[in-house]
């Protein structure tokens, strides 16, 4: 049976590729899970209306994360941390410190948007980025000073 791929699978190819599978294959996993399409008379007009819509929620979701990345613009939080005569922490800043330290601005954010490069361990100002969408992420400002 040959089918229209609807999204990427692996081993088996790309997005809006024909193969050619096994009738049970299409019918029990590809079909129902709507990976694929059976080809036919109206399947690439099916596709391309698929395409179309999946294209317009993108924009959708993208226009959303920009207007919500505009409020995380500029903004530096500052965190206190016990500090050793060295300058480096006792612990580290995580991103769920860092969603907190947001939280009490008022900027609600998931901690698995927040990317840390490496953990902060060292006092003074860190930049990571939080990602809202693909393509749409924004820089932070951390700044770590020494508990008093």
């Amino acid at each position: 049976m040959e089918v229209i791929l609807i999204d990427d699978v692996d081993g088996l190819g790309k997005k809006g590729s024909t193969v050619k599978v096994a009738n049970g294959y299409a019918r029990n996993f590809l079909v129902p899970r709507k990976l694929a399409i059976p080809t036919g008379a109206g399947a690439a007009r099916l596709f391309v209306e698929l395409a179309k819509q999946r294209e317009f929620a993108n924009n959708k979701a993208t226009t959303a994360a920009q207007a919500i990345a505009e409020k995380y613009r500029g903004v530096a939080v500052e965190a206190q941390a016990r500090v050793g005569e060295d300058g480096t922490l006792f612990g580290s800043i995580t991103s769920a410190d860092i969603a907190e330290l947001l939280g009490k601005q008022g900027l609600v954010t998931d901690k698995k948007k927040i990317e840390v490069p490496e953990p902060i361990k060292t006092a003074g100002d860190h930049v990571v980025n939080i990602k809202f969408h693909a393509g749409v992420e924004v820089p932070i400002t951390i700044r770590v000073v020494p508990q008093s």
